[in-house]
């Protein structure tokens, strides 16, 4: 198996040679610090990773990675021969951690970031999740606090007429998620990102 990092042999398919070209082409918005690191080894025959940490005035507000997974042959839980699974992380506002449509519009914000960078996908799934910190004895004077978290997967649908799927705009898609996470206001042309359903309070922002 081929987790890759660094130059990619002629042996390594084309199409996912072309897909890792595609992402390490893609530039994220100035706020976001991306770097590849190694990519699990027992996913698929062919996996690419990155790590991206969301930095707002100095402050780290946000990370995950995003992991790339190719199998030549397809995989039927897949329908597809690609695969992007993703991590992502963000320290909750104390007025966010209670609220009880949180899970339900932190993925909306997944979907709704795919969306709105038209980026095709299908077959997704995930969780949400909260954990809560509560500090006691020698570290008693730490602020509580609560970390959300996403791990979902999705299968980026094929181009019509193109070499395979979109790749940079998924990026994209889950830079922007990233920031959502982070508090921070969407970049521009992906305005729907951040629209949460009525009742729900948006993360607040942490930069203008």
């Amino acid at each position: 198996m081929a987790a890759v990092r660094g130059h990619l042999g002629d042996e390594t398919p084309f199409a996912f040679r072309q897909a890792v070209e595609d992402l390490r082409a893609a530039r994220p918005r100035p706020e976001i610090r991306i770097e590849e690191v190694p990519a699990p080894r027992r996913l698929a025959p062919y996996a690419f990773a990155l790590e991206a940490t969301v930095v707002a005035d100095g402050e780290e507000t946000a990370d995950g990675r995003l992991v790339l997974l190719h199998e030549p042959e397809g995989q039927e839980a897949w329908q597809g021969v690609f695969r992007l699974v993703t991590l992502t992380r963000a320290e909750l506002e104390p007025e966010m951690a209670g609220d009880p449509l949180l899970p339900e519009v932190s993925w909306s914000w997944l979907t709704g970031a795919l969306a709105a960078r038209a980026a095709g996908y299908h077959d997704p799934s995930g969780t949400v999740s909260r954990a809560s910190s509560h500090y006691f004895g020698g570290i008693a004077d730490r602020q509580d606090d609560t970390q959300i978290e996403i791990r979902a997967s999705w299968t980026p649908a094929e181009r019509p007429g193109a070499a395979g799927p979109d790749l940079p705009a998924h990026l994209a898609a889950w830079c922007d998620l990233l920031c959502a996470c982070a508090g921070l206001p969407p970049a521009e042309g992906a305005d729907s990102v951040l629209r949460a359903p009525a009742g729900v309070l948006p993360l607040p922002k942490r930069r203008t």
